[in-house]
């Protein structure tokens, strides 16, 4: 039992698993001593365009013989009526079957590889007998809802008897017209009788808008007695025969519908056969339009002299394969006997053509992105992108080409970007509004297989870039933009361009000239642009962007408006060679020693004792500026060890000198004053050293250093002046010899008293 389920499954599972991607006329008729052409279709791979094709005969027990293949074989009953030629661009193969005869109607299979593979379609062919031969019968063949003129001859002696045409039954043959004027109520208002005149041996009928059921035979006579003339005819109304259409998943194709001058000024559809079902209309000219197709869709007129039209559906699913009609009524709807043009849709999974998002949602302010795919081995094709009107027009006006051409209203906001290549552009919208959801087509002037939809949905919301809206600049002077972005985009590649007809140029570093920019990111997502030296042509649409590998993200636009220098403003006129210079500004000594004093009271402090040395420190001040600014560099260390044995050397050379003059003042008259001692003892050195050294000990080691080097020099020369002068002028005072001792003693045993507070502090 599970031996029998087995083989059961093995035998079924081909079938029902599996669907050959090989497609063809499902039925093929014709009449004897003609010839028929039978095209299949194919998945154009480079394995299916070099592998075998076949055409074979199905026979008993399933097996299937081949009478023509690619490889060169013809069976003995195809010899000199039959070839095959394969059309590898197309992917498919025609088979030519001439001298028909009845014997060749059967069943049969048009393949790849191998008959036994399964990668076939199967084709019924019927041969019937052709009528014209048999005796006093014309035939005419017409398509559904066409017009025939059928031809009636008769001989002078019926010349004034009555004319009509009947229809045989099996059991008569009813009356379709008579020159009486009687008419069949099926035929009425669509058929009319013509005699030219009596000098004529032929009258003519017409029937329009020919009808399925208007096929068969019919009798034409003059006259109504067994002398009368008769003629055989035998109409045939020919249904559509469906013209194959091969698509690819997510590709395009193109119906073409020619119907006939007659239809010309009527409405023009496209309608779907279902089984059991009316013809469903999903598209018309008078504004009709199936939900299913919304987007992917264009009925457009082609020559309407001669009621052509096209039909251009993109966006291909599994599902739209099947059989559809166009034609043309007054009501837009398919009518028994008006022309229809029928075609066989196949949609070949195996696509080519890759996968790409067919809906982007953006908000409104932002931007969108759109990757359009394309026939690699077209690279050099002009690439184009088109908004879909088919709810108003029909048409799809382009907005944007590869040439350079952007329509005005999309200016500043649209670009179309021939990368990343490899068969894909992207095309960048921005500065999104809600006017501008809908439907837009990606194609190229090449392979039309290749159009593919996409959706743009606009939802409210704030866009991820930052960019102000509008931007002025000042002719000749520096710009800078700035575009912030959120931590998402981090890792992305930043971007700055100038907009213009030919896409949106990537901006030149800042190196190469003024008027050009430079572009930085820095950690504090920002990206910056700057224009060194504005010129009237950096006026514009400035892009700001987002990119990961080859792929773009998103976008901002910011426009840029050049104006020229105010007149009167110091910015835009600056100072002539005549006109006088600024003075700088100095803030008066003074009032940078107090507020100094309470930013540091150890400044001031010092300050203090500068000041009190009188005009012998004067050069000293002069020092104190320049040591304050440059000293702050300094080290506490080396000033130490250099400061210590310097002052201690100081304060031994004080006191030496104050030994030899007191010495010396003892052979001179004495001059008491009360408010002064000129008898200085060792206690009050030490008591002197004490306060001064507590009165500095904010004083700064570099301003310690500045003061001691001007004492020192002072010292020197006071010294030097005293000792050459001293003989030939007048001896000073004790006072005034004392109070200048007094007081460099005070100023350098201060200064070495801070020394050696501070010292330890900095170490």
């Amino acid at each position: 039992m599970m031996l029998s389920l087995l083989i059961f499954l093995l035998a079924i599972f081909p079938v029902v698993s599996t669907e050959s991607p090989i497609f063809g006329p499902k039925e093929v008729s014709a009449v004897e001593g003609s010839s028929v052409s039978i095209m299949c279709y194919y998945p154009s791979t480079s394995v299916n365009r070099h592998t075998r094709k076949y055409w074979c005969r199905q026979g008993a027990k399933g097996s299937c013989m081949t009478l023509i293949s690619s490889g060169g074989y013809i069976s003995e009953d195809y010899l000199g009526r039959s070839n095959l030629t394969n059309f590898p661009a197309l992917g498919a193969f025609m088979v030519n079957i001439a001298h028909l005869s009845r014997e060749d109607s059967g069943h049969y299979k048009c393949g790849l590889g191998n008959s036994n593979r399964g990668l076939n379609f199967d084709v019924s062919l019927e041969v019937s007998k052709d009528p014209r031969l048999l005796n006093n019968t014309d035939v005419y063949t017409m398509d559904m809802g066409r017009t025939v003129t059928i031809k009636c001859p008769f001989s002078d002696k019926n010349a004034a008897k009555k004319k009509s045409l009947c229809k045989k039954t099996d059991q008569s043959c009813e009356l379709v017209i008579n020159s009486n004027g009687d008419i069949s109520p099926s035929f009425q208002g669509r058929v009319r009788l013509v005699i030219q005149g009596t000098s004529q041996d032929t009258f003519t009928v017409i029937i329009n808008q020919l009808r399925t059921d208007d096929a068969g035979m019919y009798v034409c006579q003059a006259g109504e007695d067994p002398s009368s003339d008769q003629r055989n005819v035998d109409l045939q109304v020919l249904e559509p025969e469906p013209e194959l259409v091969y698509g690819q998943l997510r590709g395009s194709v193109t119906f073409d519908c020619a119907l006939g001058p007659e239809v010309a000024k009527l409405p023009k559809f496209l309608c779907r056969v279902n089984k059991n079902k009316p013809c469903d209309v999903i598209i018309n000219t008078l504004g009709k339009r199936d939900p299913a197709f919304e987007g992917r869709i264009l009925l457009s007129p082609k020559d309407p002299d001669n009621g052509r039209f096209s039909v251009l559906l993109t966006g291909l699913q599994t599902e739209d394969a099947g059989e559809y009609l166009c034609g043309a009524h007054s009501d837009g709807e398919p009518q028994q006997g008006w022309p229809l043009q029928a075609w066989q849709l196949f949609v070949n999974p195996e696509t080519i053509i890759p996968r790409t998002r067919t809906v982007v949602k953006g908000v409104t302010g932002g931007s969108v992105a759109v990757l359009c795919p394309y026939d690699p081995k077209d690279s050099n094709s002009f690439k184009y992108w088109c908004r879909w009107e088919g709810e108003q027009s029909g048409r799809c006006p382009l907005l944007v080409e590869s040439q350079g051409k952007v329509q005005e209203e999309y200016e500043g906001r649209l670009a179309l970007y021939e990368e990343p290549g490899d068969g894909f552009y992207t095309v960048i919208l921005n500065q999104l509004t809600t006017q501008d959801a809908g439907f837009y087509w990606c194609l190229t002037n090449d392979d039309t297989r290749w159009r593919t939809m996409v959706e743009i949905k606009v939802a409210d919301g704030e866009p991820s870039l930052k960019v102000p809206k509008n931007k002025t600049a000042v002719l000749g002077e520096p710009l800078k933009l700035h575009c912030h972005f959120p931590c998402k985009y981090y890792s992305y590649e930043k971007f700055w361009c100038k907009w213009s007809n030919q896409g949106c140029q990537a901006l030149p570093s800042q190196d190469e000239g003024p008027s050009q920019a430079s572009v930085s990111c820095q950690s504090t997502q920002l990206i910056s642009m700057t224009l060194q030296s504005v010129t009237k042509e950096d006026e514009g649409w400035y892009w700001c962007g987002m990119k990961q590998d080859r792929s773009f993200g998103e976008t901002a636009a910011v426009y840029v408006a050049v104006e020229e220098k105010a007149k009167g403003s110091d910015a835009v006129n600056p100072p002539t060679a005549n006109s006088a210079p600024e003075e700088e500004v100095v803030q008066p000594r003074g009032r940078e020693v107090e507020n100094n004093a309470v930013l540091n009271p150890r400044l001031f402090a010092e300050e203090r004792v500068v000041e009190d040395t009188g005009n012998q420190a004067s050069g000293s001040r002069a020092s104190v500026d320049t040591s304050s600014s440059e000293g702050q560099s300094g080290s506490s260390k080396v000033l130490l060890s250099t400061l210590v044995p310097l002052g201690l050397v100081l304060a031994l050379g004080t006191v030496a000198v104050w030994v030899a003059r007191a010495r010396h003042r003892k052979n001179v008259d004495r001059l008491s004053i009360r408010s002064y001692r000129t008898d200085i003892s060792m206690s009050d050195f030490e008591n002197s050293r004490d306060y001064g050294g507590n009165d500095n000990m904010g004083a700064s080691p570099v301003t310690q250093e500045t003061v001691l080097e001007g004492k020192v020099e002072v010292m020197a020369n006071t010294e030097s002046t005293m000792d050459a002068e001293e003989p030939r002028k007048a001896k000073r005072s004790s006072k005034e010899e004392a109070d200048m001792a007094y007081s460099a003693f005070l100023l350098q045993s201060s200064n070495i008293a801070a020394q050696a507070q501070d010292g330890p502090k900095d170490a």
